[in-house]
């Protein structure tokens, strides 16, 4: 199962993030979406999940839930926008993977058998950062990341 990994995207999605998506079965956008229509062009390529990031206001962000968790090729996968606001110790938790934005900071870093991920941002570029998303690919119940520098 490959699942497409987006945040941070601030009302842009660029052609080079939809194309890095196409193929996937599954999409998780980690808020601050900026803009519904970021949404529709996601939900064209496959379902998608999404929770909302503190840029995500007005009336169209109210339905959007601001964590997620979910089961996906045999893992427990926790979404929230802000790592900061963890409220649980994702092992005790029994969750496998841990997905933030928020920083723009692409990341990938395995604690005590959890795995978190930083998509990174694909919207506009902020400070020296790269714009990116990542690919979550879940082999045999094991999670296998990839980051993708875009532009």
């Amino acid at each position: 199962m490959r699942i497409g990994v987006i945040s941070d995207t601030h009302g842009l999605l660029r052609p080079e993030a939809l194309l890095a998506l196409s193929g996937c079965e599954r999409i998780i956008h980690a808020g601050d979406i900026g803009k519904p229509a970021v949404l529709d062009a996601l939900r064209e390529l496959a379902p998608l999940e999404a929770i909302r990031g503190n840029v995500d206001t007005g009336d169209w962000a109210v339905a959007i839930p601001d964590r997620l968790d979910l089961q996906l090729g045999g893992l427990h996968i926790h979404v929230l926008h802000d790592l900061k606001e963890l409220d649980r110790d994702p092992r005790a938790a029994g969750i496998d993977v841990v997905i933030a934005g928020h920083s723009h900071q692409p990341r990938i870093e395995e604690v005590d058998g959890v795995l978190y991920l930083n998509p990174g941002s694909a919207g506009r570029r902020r400070f020296k950062l790269p714009i990116s998303l990542a690919l979550l690919d879940i082999v045999d119940g094991q999670p296998r990341p990839q980051l993708v520098t875009l532009g």
